[in-house]
C-alpha cells in the first residue's frame, strides 16, 4: 500500500474502515453540495468507496483518506485518478481529485495533501501532466488548484453541468 505522510498529515489507501467517516462527510451539505446538487446517500458512499479500492487494485493508485497525523482525525480526500469520464475533450493524463471537510478548510490542509498527490504522482508515475475538472462556482477549488499550479485550460460540460478543465505541467 502506498502511504504518503506530509508535516501535518497521513495519506492512507482508501479501505472500508473509512466507510464510517466517508458517510458523514458526504451527508454533510456544506461539503457535499460543492461538487453534487444533494448530499449522498449511504448506498452511493458505499459505491464511491467499492470504486476506490478497486481502482487501487486494478491501476495501482487511486483515493487516499487523509487523516490528521496527530488526532487520527478523518480530513477528507485526495486521489490519483483514471476514471475515464464521457468528456469532451477527454483527459489524456492523470487526473487530481480533492476534498476536505469544512472544518479543516482555510488551514492548509488540502494544499499540503495535493501537494503530496501531486510529488508522488510526479515521482511515481512520471507524469508530464496532470488535469482536475472543477465546477465554475468552486472558488475554494479553483483557487487550491492555482496555489498548485494548475492553469484552465477549456470550459464544457460533465453529465450535464459546466465545469472547468485545467492543467499541470508536471515538475
Amino acid at each position: 500500500m502506498t502511504i504518503l505522510i506530509t508535516e501535518r498529515l497521513t495519506l492512507t489507501p482508501m479501505q472500508v474502515s473509512d466507510l464510517p467517516d466517508l458517510n458523514a462527510l458526504w451527508a454533510d451539505p456544506a461539503f457535499a453540495t460543492a461538487i453534487f446538487p444533494i448530499p449522498l446517500t449511504s448506498e452511493d458512499v458505499w459505491f464511491r468507496l467499492l470504486r476506490d479500492i478497486g481502482h487501487w487494485e486494478a491501476v495501482g493508485y487511486g483515493n487516499w483518506a487523509i487523516r490528521e497525523t496527530a488526532t487520527g482525525d478523518y480530513v477528507g480526500s485526495v486521489g490519483v485518478l483514471d476514471y475515464r469520464r464521457i468528456l469532451d475533450p477527454t483527459f489524456d493524463a492523470p487526473e487530481l481529485g480533492w476534498g476536505v471537510a469544512p472544518r479543516f478548510q482555510g488551514r492548509g490542509i488540502a494544499f499540503e495533501a495535493v501537494s503530496a498527490a501531486l510529488a508522488w504522482c510526479d515521482d511515481t508515475l512520471n507524469a508530464a501532466r496532470t488535469v482536475c475538472m472543477i465546477s465554475p462556482e468552486n472558488a475554494p477549488s479553483h483557487a487550491l488548484a492555482a496555489r498548485a499550479g494548475f492553469t484552465p485550460y477549456v470550459e464544457t460540460t460533465y453529465k450535464g453541468a459546466p465545469v472547468v478543465l485545467l492543467e499541470r505541467i508536471g515538475r
